[in-house]
């Protein structure tokens, strides 16, 4: 697996460093899947890193995953989302996204926050509430669904 850039590994280090920790291969290894794939369950991430390794190579196992996914949630690196039933799914701090899920075929599709903000100010003039966007999920049924219900 090829490393962080420096410009995105050097703030990482600087973070785990000022906790008292290392930057890791696995950390590394992690928050490069995250960035490489969208809408990553931590079984997905684990089994690209699993993938890239090779035969007998080495990568971490699911668990190492999900620990290391948490630590980088707590630096503000990744955030994740539940989109329904299921293993939550992974995204880069850096791009904000809404998910809308398609009820009838699973499909997730992201979309621009700010297509919420009406929203958002509403409820946060309303009920002093604070929407985290980073965490939403529409549920719905999408454009093909719905063509094919209306279908002859």
């Amino acid at each position: 697996m090829a490393d962080l850039p420096a410009p995105e590994a050097e703030p990482l280090a600087e973070r785990l460093r000022s906790r008292g920790l290392r930057l890791t291969t696995q950390r590394k290894q992690v928050l490069a899947a995250v960035a490489a794939l969208p809408h990553a369950t931590p079984e997905a991430i684990g089994a690209r890193l699993r993938e890239e390794a090779g035969p007998g190579g080495a990568a971490p196992d699911t668990s190492t995953v999900y620990r290391n996914l948490e630590l980088l949630e707590r630096l503000g690196l990744v955030w994740h989302t539940h989109l329904g039933k299921g293993a939550p799914v992974y995204h880069a701090f850096e791009h904000p996204h809404l998910h809308v899920v398609c009820q009838s075929c699973g499909e997730i599709d992201s979309a621009d926050p700010h297509l919420l903000d009406t929203a958002a100010e509403r409820l946060a003039a309303d009920l002093g509430f604070r929407l985290d966007i980073g965490h939403v999920a529409l549920s719905g049924t999408c454009r093909a669904c719905r063509e094919n219900e209306d279908a002859p």
